[in-house]
């Protein structure tokens, strides 16, 4: 029964490799400088925002 339980657990795991291996291959890539650029952009951009009209 012990063996049973193992075997299944690779199985599994196989299945969600091969599915993020096809996942990668398809899937938008967005450099990581480029969302940093963003959030910074953004903080900038709300400060601003919030210097100039405040509550």
């Amino acid at each position: 029964m012990a063996k049973d339980k193992k075997g299944e657990g690779f199985h599994s795991a196989a299945g969600l490799i091969r599915y993020f291996d096809a996942e990668e291959k398809t899937s938008l890539k967005i450099p990581p400088w480029l969302v940093a650029t963003m959030c910074i952009a953004t903080i900038i951009i709300v400060t601003a925002v919030h210097l100039a009209v405040p509550l």
